[in-house]
């Protein structure tokens, strides 16, 4: 019965994700059609993300280090347990942001138009796709917009999660660039909703969300990419661990 009420639960939350999202549709369509635009377009992402979550009663606690400064560009590299984890990096950041993600995301209904627009799409099992997604990442980079890349890449199939390695794309790309890497741990989203809830369904609740202070790579070099992605992983696991 209780695995019952959390499936309608997860049927209830997204059906609130498309209520707001089509509320929202002239909007963003709006701020979709020039670069230019996409700063309010991630303002109204954000706007979307914390309605259609608090009408299905799933708030968000964000914690912050230190105060971070948003005038500058970062990599953000949060763990990935659940499809609310991007929903929460929406909320906590407040610069403009560019998600990369799986390429079938151009085919959602709700996702389509991001990935086509402000976001990164990228298929890990082509090598050429990933040079492609990279290189526009750089790009965005270089034109002030922080990149946010789950540095798992998926989410683990294990239930309950478990911290799995890390790739290292976004360290390299951090390194070359000199831009510093916010690591974001998300303690509990997966107990609120997994992946994407279809096999545990979903329920009411807090996300906890903790943004660790930046770290700096002005003055690492491409050889330090290895060690840099593993005091990230170390970072973001020792959090997990004391949560």
């Amino acid at each position: 019965m209780k695995l019952i009420l959390k499936r309608v639960h997860t049927q209830f939350y997204r059906y609130s994700v498309g209520f707001f999202y089509f509320a929202l549709w002239p909007f963003l369509y709006y701020f979709s059609r020039k670069p230019s635009r996409y700063k309010n377009m991630n303002k109204m992402r954000r706007i979307w993300g914390f309605l259609s979550s608090l009408l299905a009663g799933i708030t968000y606690h964000i914690e912050f280090e230190q105060r971070i400064d948003w005038s500058k560009t970062y990599i953000i590299c949060p763990n990935h347990t659940s499809n609310l984890d991007i929903t929460a990096v929406s909320i906590a950041f407040k610069n403009n942001i560019s998600f990369m993600g799986k390429d079938e995301l151009l085919k959602g209904v709700v996702t389509g138009l991001f990935f086509r627009t402000v976001d990164i799409p990228v298929n890990r099992d082509s090598k050429m796709s990933s040079f492609r997604a990279f290189k526009a990442a750089s790009d965005r980079l270089q034109a002030g917009t922080t990149m946010v890349i789950f540095p798992e890449g998926t989410i683990s199939d294990i239930y309950p999660p478990q911290l799995i390695a890390f790739k290292n794309g976004p360290f390299r790309l951090a390194i070359e660039h000199k831009i510093p890497i916010i690591p974001v741990t998300s303690t509990n989203t997966w107990e609120i909703l997994w992946d994407d809830g279809r096999k545990y369904g979903s329920k009411p609740g807090v996300c906890n969300i903790f943004v660790h202070k930046p770290v700096e790579t002005a003055h690492l070099t491409p050889d330090d990419s290895d060690m840099l992605r593993d005091m990230v992983h170390g970072i973001i696991k020792q959090k997990l661990e004391s949560a």
